[in-house]
């Protein structure tokens, strides 16, 4: 599908997907943006959806200036997958203890780790750094100070909603480890206290959406946002990475005996990317702050993953940089109703039909991530190809939730 212009008020807001397609209200809250003064372009992907403030599947450059709303209150919530050694032919038949192996060593919903997570015990996990990212979290907003513990103990942990860990295979058979899942609490806590912050603001009063506050550059409360934003990206960063390291564990450990290439221990590169975040790039030599909420840099050559959702296909792709776009690609099918409805239009029974074949809870705990409440991920697919190629489909043999 080709790009769609349509007028904005500063800026047009370009579309990957078709108009007709999209809710009235998010297409609303399109047009809402680029009345932002400090707006430099409005890159939409084809998994769009109302969201608050901005919508999920919106990338948006500015020029001095950043929007917390627009960031989401899981700043940088992302995706992280590896290839492995094994096949499908090393598999068990029944795969529930492999489930319950991953459920017992990575703390889902609201759990935590009884003790902060050692990094240094982790087989090929770099610990560089670590303690200097702790260091910093004296330097947060005062609100979450007595947070440290809290934030220690859910380092390496999944959370719930439509996080997950997957254990996946691709079109040759070879298994793939994958994981959802961004900065837990303490993200959502800096996140908050921050979008009060702007709303609070002189120069944001009298804007249509109260959510689209923004900070400008080189004031106290933008470098005070900046520096708990980026923190929270690590965290994000960091708690994927640790989780991979114990799901890799796991691994290592159930398929000792297995002979697949070179052994079950052994893992390609690990693909890592946020998809609610902000970053500081340039544009026909312009410095921008573009934040994606819901969409994934997919620079040329840069490798992506997009999710499909509990019973359906995802992708490992690789960026084609195209510049219209700023660079992203959708970051995953994007939900095609609300958590309330899709608990109110489906069944249990019918989980269990639309998760067929997957090894997962189908009970009416994550009704609400049923594959029938999102977009069917082969239109999403098909409509961004000239923002990325794919590298590999990826189908699900185990799906773990909170």
């Amino acid at each position: 599908m080709a790009m769609t212009e349509l007028p904005g008020h500063h800026v047009p807001i370009r579309l990957w997907a078709d108009p007709a397609t999209v809710e009235p209200q998010a297409l609303q809250q399109l047009y809402n943006v680029t009345t932002l003064p400090q707006v430099a372009g409005v890159a939409v992907m084809p998994d769009v959806h109302v969201g608050i403030g901005a919508t999920v599947g919106s990338v948006i450059a500015m020029r001095g200036a950043v929007c917390p709303a627009a960031v989401g209150v899981d700043i940088g919530c992302g995706m992280s997958a590896v290839r492995t050694a094994l096949t499908a032919s090393d598999l068990p038949d029944d795969l529930s203890r492999l489930r319950s192996r991953i459920e017992a060593a990575i703390p889902v919903g609201r759990g935590a780790h009884a003790s902060a997570v050692d990094p240094t015990r982790f087989r090929g996990f770099s610990a560089t750094g670590w303690a200097a990212f702790w260091a910093r979290f004296d330097s947060l907003a005062p609100q979450v100070k007595a947070r440290r513990e809290r934030a220690l103990g859910q380092m390496g942990t999944l959370g719930s909603g439509n996080h997950f860990i997957e254990f996946c295979l691709d079109e040759e058979d070879r298994v793939w480890l994958m994981l959802h899942s961004g900065s837990r609490n303490i993200g959502k806590e800096l996140a908050e206290h921050h979008i009060g912050v702007a709303r609070s603001l002189a120069h944001n009063q009298g804007l249509v959406d109260h959510d689209l506050a923004v900070f400008l550059q080189h004031t106290p409360q933008m470098e005070a946002y900046r520096a708990d934003l980026f923190w929270a990206q690590e965290y994000a960063r960091l708690n994927r990475a640790v989780m991979m390291a114990l799901f890799q564990q796991v691994v290592r450990k159930e398929f000792a005996k297995a002979r697949a290439g070179n052994g079950a221990a052994a893992f390609d590169e690990v693909i890592s990317c946020h998809h609610n975040y902000v970053a500081e790039e340039e544009y026909d030599g312009e410095p921008l702050l573009v934040t994606r909420k819901g969409a994934i840099r997919a620079g040329h050559g840069e490798y992506g993953i997009i999710p499909g959702s509990m019973g359906t296909r995802s992708y490992i792709v690789r960026g084609l940089g195209n510049a219209a776009a700023f660079n992203s690609a959708s970051h995953g099918a994007g939900r095609a109703m609300s958590r309330g409805r899709a608990k109110k239009v489906f069944t249990t029974r019918d989980l269990e039909q639309q998760t067929a074949g997957v090894e997962c809870r189908k009970d009416s705990g994550v009704l609400d991530e049923i594959p029938g409440a999102y977009k069917p991920i082969e239109q999403v697919m098909a409509a961004q190809t000239d923002l990325v190629e794919v590298v590999a489909q990826l189908r699900q043999a185990v799906c773990v939730k909170g």
